[in-house]
């Protein structure tokens, strides 16, 4: 697959050919949204996804998480709007073949244990602020405004440039802004703190146009020979720009959370003030990204479950009434047990996990982009966001558009 030429808005590449849908669970498919079997396909041939019953969906019981320390506490945060959304991936496409010849992974094991196909991969001269300038544009044109509109930048991320400055304030100077720029750090979570920051602004009148990016340059922080780690992860950046709103939009239910407690999880180990970089910790490989895999997954179906569930039930939605589930894409095992449990309509559950794997704060902008461009929002639409992750944190919303 040739990557896209540079003119390319984000450089997407088309979609995995019919071939390949065998080989992830049924429910999902691999082109970037949910696939709809003829029986349930819209009749107006207009790409949306068309109102099928789904009683037989009811959410299950939930059973007490054993991993998941939750939370009761909600907020509610209306007269917002995301009016444009952008984003970016790299050019170069990295196979799971590519992976498995260079470093020997065993044939076929990403694809089974993940639903991923293939990532993008930054060159070498790009940084994570590299990535957020197109996604940002993006967004800006969508939204018909002009840097000299924004008033605010976060940035949600946890591979940042440099230590400092921020990479927030690197994009705020390439963009032109007259604003203030800042990170936030909170990993896989990152874009919804971020969006959540971002939005207390725009609502007390403390900001007109945030702009919010979630991204990650994933690629730089993977032992790139550790089989269980480095072909989960890839690059990209995602961006919203946010407004002043209705008052029955923006965030009306949502909830953050953090659980320090699990941090050890999934960490990096060196390179902060408790450990300080050294050539003997860059031997060891202490520099990278280090996962208990297995109680991280335990841990993040349980999140997922939990989080989305008291959201939804304090809102007083049921799942049917969600136009759209945008999911960290982490796993396709993890999308899959969030639709079983809860009781959702996998047609609504957002999925580009398989083209780009897990690309930590981008992720669910990612998704909320191509939904967007796709025609798949549509104003009212109660839109769920949910991202989980290293800290451990998470945060889980429901959107009306």
């Amino acid at each position: 697959m040739n990557p896209a030429p540079p003119e390319f808005r984000s450089a997407r590449p088309p979609a995995v050919p019919l071939s390949h849908l065998d080989t992830l669970p049924d429910a999902v498919a691999s082109d970037g949204h949910a696939f709809r079997s003829p029986a349930s396909a819209s009749p107006l041939g207009d790409g949306r996804i068309s109102e099928v019953p789904i009683e037989d969906l009811d959410p299950r019981p939930r059973k007490t998480p054993k991993y998941f320390r939750g939370s009761r506490r909600t907020q509610r945060l209306t007269g917002v709007r995301i009016v444009g959304t952008g984003a970016h991936v790299p050019h170069r496409i990295v196979t799971n073949e590519e992976l498995e010849v260079r470093h020997g992974f065993e044939p076929g094991w990403i694809e089974r244990r993940t639903g991923i196909l293939e990532r993008r991969y930054a060159p070498e001269d790009q940084a994570t602020s590299d990535l957020c300038l197109p996604a940002a544009r993006d967004a800006l044109h969508a939204a018909g405004l002009r840097a000299a509109d924004i008033d605010l930048l976060v940035v949600g991320t946890f591979t940042p440039d440099q230590a400092c400055p921020s990479t927030a304030n690197l994009v705020q100077h390439r963009l032109g802004l007259d604003a203030p720029a800042f990170d936030v750090q909170a990993a896989c979570s990152g874009f919804m703190y971020a969006l959540v920051t971002a939005a207390q602004y725009v609502a007390n009148g403390n900001a007109k146009h945030a702009l919010v990016i979630g991204a990650d340059l994933n690629s730089r922080i993977v032992n790139p020979t550790e089989m269980t780690v480095a072909p989960l992860f890839g690059d990209g950046a995602g961006a919203v720009v946010l407004s002043a709103g209705g008052p029955d939009q923006g965030l009306v239910r949502y909830q953050l959370g953090s659980d320090g407690g699990g941090g050890p999880l999934l960490e990096i180990p060196h390179g902060g003030t408790r450990h300080p970089l050294t050539p003997e910790a860059v031997a060891e490989g202490r520099h990278y990204l280090s996962m208990d895999g297995r109680t991280v997954f335990k841990w993040a179906v349980e999140a997922i479950e939990h989080s989305i569930g008291y959201v939804l039930e304090t809102e007083g939605l049921h799942p049917s009434e969600v136009a759209g589930y945008f999911l960290h894409q982490a796993n396709i095992r993890i999308l899959d047990h969030a639709a079983g449990c809860l009781g959702l309509d996998p047609q609504r559950v957002w999925n580009n996990l398989s083209r780009y794997g897990n690309t930590s704060a981008a992720s669910i902008p990612l998704c909320l982009d191509e939904a967007v461009r796709k025609g798949r929002v549509e104003p009212g639409d109660a839109l769920l966001l949910c991202g989980f992750g290293a800290g451990l944190t998470w945060g889980t919303g429901v959107l009306r558009w």
